[in-house]
């Protein structure tokens, strides 16, 4: 499934998907303003041309990124294209150098499936849940925070190759 950076010219379908899963309870709203601002951050999924997805890669620090906005059209959810987005998003941070990436999830198994492991929210810096203050459910949220660790595969491939001479 093809996955782009996102477009200015993408951002009231983003919008779209994005208010749906709100509405719908799976995460938080976002103004189309905020949109905009955050357009940099996003990726959609397109078949056909149709944009059928789209999330964002947040960082938050030095070394930590979140996976954000994770929405995908309705009628195309289970079919690979969240998947697709979570992928490009872990590849991004890869790029970046960003070595651990968090998701505050309703569906945690979605993120098992990448590596992901839940974590205390206590483990994740304070400046992670300032967008809390905005939210609906705030103080008693039901988000499941998940993290995985990235590894330079630079370095894997050193230790593999390093086992491999012994």
């Amino acid at each position: 499934m093809p996955v782009r950076k996102a477009r200015v010219s993408d951002v009231p379908t983003i919008h779209e998907f994005v208010n749906t899963c709100a509405l719908e309870g799976r995460m938080l709203r976002r103004s189309l303003a905020e949109t905009y601002e955050r357009l940099r951050e996003f990726f959609v999924a397109t078949r056909g041309g149709e944009i059928v997805g789209a999330g964002a890669l947040h960082i938050t620090w030095e070394n930590l990124a979140e996976i954000r906005s994770l929405a995908v059209k309705p009628s195309l959810r289970r079919g690979g294209v969240g998947s697709a987005i979570a992928r490009r998003c872990l590849a991004e941070a890869r790029e970046l150098g960003i070595t651990r990436v968090f998701a505050l999830t309703y569906i945690p198994r979605f993120f098992h499936r990448f590596g992901f492991s839940q974590v205390a929210k206590s483990s994740l810096p304070h400046k992670v849940w300032a967008d809390c203050i905005h939210c609906p459910h705030f103080p008693d949220c039901k988000e499941v925070p998940m993290v995985i660790d990235l590894k330079p595969r630079r370095r894997r491939a050193k230790r593999a190759a390093i086992r491999r001479k012994k």
